[in-house]
């Protein structure tokens, strides 16, 4: 009877309030200071005593109070993560580098996605901002006009690293691979075998990787000594719709004027531009040689398997994660032009493997 009893006034009890670590301590006959080292995974506690204060705060049911800490830290040990679209794999695998080191550092994410709309994106800042996250990592949508918006966040103390796509000069780090090299070597590996002449499907030029990949294209050109043709370069998107329409629109030119190959801003663009060359009932690379950038899942899958550049992008995002947990934890004043390596990665698609014959120069 007086055991039923006991269990009916701690039942209210518990039913009345939160259970605090007060409680835990008082019942253990220690500190709350003791509770709250053992609650935060600090070192300074002995282990019986670590284990009595874990068995006993969960028969009691308590849980330490994370939103009170937080605005007493002024902390939420949360970060925010701008993605432009989640379609292709590039930026799932870079979510998977994000979220590892995050979580190796004991911080949460909130994901928001743009989807290429940059009215969407600063919504999802100021939605981060609202929540209270400790910094936000960011890659810009297609659409974006100008950095004022991303300036003002810096400068009101919010710390942001961008990844992939980036905005430069506004006191913000960026993690990327060096694009505009990286698009010079593989038109460089199309004009060494003799290619002539060679298309591009460019991004939006308002965005920092389709502009720097279009000058690692020309420059590629011009330092083989290449007139760069102005009607080779069409500016489409980065999604395979925009590669198909780019794609179409060269080939219903005149037939004299078709390209001999193609650089794509990215693996989904030429993937468009590969349906709309067999539309034509023309061969890869026999009649168009092609080439992409990012090595999606899908380039080795395709029946022609796509020549391109590996991006690392779980490299890309981890490194990203590190970066901006270290400025936010007083690590790191310094802003930063992080590259990250990339590879290219040579398939059928070129023509230039074994059973697919150069192109005579």
């Amino acid at each position: 009877m007086a055991k039923a009893k006991r269990l009916r006034s701690q039942s209210s009890r518990f039913a009345s309030g939160r259970v605090t670590a007060k409680e835990v301590a008082a019942r253990l006959g220690i500190s709350t200071m003791t509770v709250s080292r053992v609650m935060n995974k600090r070192l300074n506690v002995d282990e019986r005593t670590r284990k009595l204060v874990l068995a006993t705060a969960q028969k009691l049911g308590y849980r330490p109070n994370h939103i009170a800490k937080s605005l007493v830290l002024r902390t939420t040990h949360t970060i925010g993560v701008v993605v432009p679209e989640i379609t292709h794999s590039f930026f799932p695998e870079v979510i998977r580098g994000i979220e590892e080191e995050a979580s190796r550092s004991k911080y949460d994410l909130i994901l928001m996605h743009s989807a290429e709309s940059v009215e969407r994106e600063k919504d999802a800042i100021v939605t981060l901002e609202s929540k209270r996250v400790d910094g936000i990592l960011l890659s810009t949508a297609q659409s974006v006009a100008d950095a004022d918006f991303y300036r003002e966040v810096v400068q009101l103390g919010m710390p942001i690293v961008f990844y992939d796509r980036c905005v430069y000069g506004i006191g913000a780090s960026c993690v990327s691979i060096d694009d505009e090299e990286s698009a010079r070597r593989i038109t460089d590996h199309l004009i060494s075998h003799g290619y002539d002449p060679i298309a591009h499907l460019s991004g939006s030029q308002r965005v920092s990787i389709g502009l720097a990949r279009l000058k690692g294209f020309k420059r590629a050109l011009e330092e083989r000594g290449r007139v760069v043709r102005d009607e080779l370069i069409v500016e489409a998107g980065f999604h395979e719709s925009d590669g198909y329409t780019a794609m179409k629109k060269l080939l219903d030119g005149p037939r004299n004027l078709w390209p001999r190959a193609v650089v794509a801003v990215n693996d989904p663009a030429a993937f468009g531009a590969i349906k709309a060359i067999r539309e034509r009932k023309l061969r890869i690379p026999q009649d168009i040689a092609i080439v992409g950038f990012s090595d999606d899942i899908r380039a080795a899958l395709m029946p022609t398997p796509l020549t391109t550049i590996r991006q690392p992008a779980y490299e890309i995002g981890k490194r990203a994660a590190t970066k901006l947990i270290a400025v936010i934890e007083g690590n790191s004043d310094t802003v930063e032009e992080i590259v990250v390596k990339a590879d290219e990665v040579i398939r059928e698609s070129c023509g230039c493997t074994k059973g697919h014959p150069m192109p005579v120069a």
